[in-house]
């Protein structure tokens, strides 16, 4: 999938083929976050960049983080803000992050930076790396070239651009590949690639599923400090 056909904004208003059942869409923190927060990853002023609909966000403010979730899509903001009023919610263009100076001492990306092309992550790295204050921690989720190809993956992600792109202002300390939950069975997921990409979904079954039977995609987990 080419991410220029991708219209977050028509998927959030429910528009597309797709309606309103998003892939990343679980009604509930990815299960990684919570891990990260069981960890203690998350301090100070927290940055949910990309939040979508602002399940993670609520977790973590639930956790008593103050936290600030940004999304380029405003309908997404919008029903982030019906979820919790514990949120700092607003509309921000994740490669400028203009009025955000200085401010965050960490930050989740889970799921953004796949969804840029290479010209957009450095500056969304750049921008990042002004809107955060030294020794700032980053945990970056993306998808990673094990992701089959008939899944609908806007790009895939390699070490090496990791560690070129988020290495330039940040020293990774941790950069390990894990799996990012869906909100759809493999059925489901077939079923969608079929009729909405007309496309053929062999390859899928090497996807692992959960508990509940929800896809589970190959993605890379980093852990970042901002030099």
């Amino acid at each position: 999938m080419d991410v220029q056909d991708i219209d977050f904004e028509e998927l959030y208003r429910g528009t597309t083929p797709m309606g309103r059942k998003m892939p990343w869409d679980i009604g509930a923190p990815q299960p990684a976050v919570v891990a990260l927060a069981d960890a203690g990853e998350f301090t100070g002023e927290v940055l949910d960049i990309g939040c979508g609909l602002g399940d993670n966000s609520a977790f973590l403010a639930s956790r008593g983080l103050h936290v600030t979730g940004l999304d380029g899509a405003p309908s997404a903001i919008e029903q982030a803000r019906t979820r919790t009023e514990d949120v700092t919610f607003a509309v921000a263009d994740a490669t400028k992050l203009e009025g955000y100076e200085g401010r965050f001492d960490t930050v989740l990306d889970s799921a953004l930076y796949h969804c840029l092309g290479e010209d957009e992550r450095h500056r969304y790295l750049a921008a990042l790396t002004r809107a955060t204050r030294p020794g700032a921690r980053l945990h970056l989720f993306a998808f990673s070239p094990e992701v089959p190809d008939a899944f609908p993956a806007p790009y895939l992600i390699s070490e090496a651009n990791l560690r070129e792109t988020v290495g330039k202002d940040w020293t990774i300390e941790k950069l390990e590949p894990t799996v990012y939950t869906t909100s759809m069975t493999a059925e489901e997921l077939k079923q969608s690639i079929r009729t909405i990409l007309d496309a053929d979904p062999a390859g899928l079954d090497r996807l692992d599923t959960d508990d509940d039977g929800r896809v589970l995609v190959p993605v890379w987990q980093l852990t970042a400090v901002r030099r």
